[in-house]
């Protein structure tokens, strides 16, 4: 499954279980104008947090957010989504 994030908001319960699996650093998109904007890179994000702000703006997660019923894949990486 492949999410739209402007129309198609994860929840946030699947975004807790991004960051559990993937690391909060792996699913926050530090080079976003939003992340940037916010000044987050001064900041120490707690989970929590992070999740509140990846709700209330999908444009801090990394993309694309891609799911198989197997694993995620955020971010383009093509040699990942063969292995889908």
């Amino acid at each position: 499954m492949k999410y739209n994030l402007a129309k198609d908001r994860p929840s946030r319960e699947l975004l807790s279980r991004l960051i559990d699996e993937h690391g909060l650093e792996n699913v926050l998109s530090t080079r976003s104008p939003a992340y940037k904007a916010r000044n987050l890179g001064a900041k120490k994000l707690s989970k929590s947090e992070a999740v509140e702000l990846m709700l209330e703006d999908p444009n801090l997660m990394r993309r694309p957010l891609v799911l198989s019923k197997k694993k995620a894949v955020l971010g383009y990486d093509a040699a990942e989504y063969d292995k889908l």
